[in-house]
């Protein structure tokens, strides 16, 4: 059996004055699987994806990765491109940092860019890029050291909802190259079961897990994908587990 990209195993996490903010939380995410986290505002979706980057420790349970040094890739909401480099600049920049020559670091860069339909924008600054190249950008920078597990925190939550479907479809051609494990979070159900293979509906904060449901589709996505019954049927699942998980926490609070 392979082994698990990555797991989350009881991991709670507590702020000092702020309390608990995740957890206990459980997950396992495969090799090439798409795992989508869906909840409301301060359930601790980020707080998850921080755990699994290795941005922050646990406070309680275990985190393991098999992705080693180099091999984990984070986007965030904000593209956080650096605004006096070049888009290829930026890109390149995991690279020189671990010490690829430049040269080869800018070509490589040049390749991701226009993997993500950027080809013409390689020497353009962060200010002459849209909202939707920026992160495209960020996406290609992501991308350019070949990651085994890549984290989107809610990358496309910013952008208009013409961008977001292009985007969303990119990213999905994308991962159809290399296959890599992603973790996409999102507080859009529609758009969790359009990327992912799994969804899992956190509880509100501190997150636990209510529940997850199989995406028994295609990747990358067939057209009129969203128009169809399993689609919908999917959507409104999650949707009626995510206001089930609402309401009881509220009901808990209450009593």
């Amino acid at each position: 059996m392979t082994e698990p990209v990555a797991t989350l195993s009881a991991v709670e996490v507590e702020y000092p004055g702020r309390g608990k903010a995740l957890g206990p939380f459980d997950m396992t995410l495969a090799a090439g699987e798409i795992v989508a986290l869906v909840g409301p505002s301060g359930c601790g979706k980020s707080t998850a994806l921080r755990l699994l980057a290795g941005l922050e420790p646990p406070t309680r349970g275990a985190v393991r990765r098999a992705a080693g040094r180099g091999e984990t890739a984070v986007v965030f909401q904000a593209p956080t491109l650096a605004p006096w480099l070049s888009a290829a600049a930026n890109v390149s920049l995991p690279l020189e940092l671990s010490g690829v020559a430049r040269p080869q670091a800018r070509a490589r860069a040049a390749e991701a860019l226009a993997r993500v339909g950027l080809a013409a924008a390689v020497k353009a600054r962060p200010a002459q890029l849209s909202g939707g190249m920026a992160m495209r950008a960020s996406l290609a920078r992501a991308l350019v050291t070949g990651p085994k597990l890549l984290l989107l925190d809610e990358p496309f939550a910013a952008l208009d909802e013409i961008t977001r479907r292009a985007l969303a479809d990119d990213l999905l051609a994308i991962w159809n190259e290399a296959r890599p494990a992603i973790v996409f979070v999102t507080h859009n159900v529609e758009e969790a079961v359009y990327m992912a293979g799994r969804v899992i509906v956190m509880t509100p904060g501190p997150g636990r897990s209510a529940g997850e449901t199989v995406i028994d589709a295609p990747a990358p996505r067939p057209p009129g994908f969203r128009a169809t019954a399993d689609f919908r049927h999917a959507a409104e699942a999650i949707s009626e587990r995510l206001a089930a998980a609402t309401r009881d926490a509220a009901m808990g609070a209450a009593a």
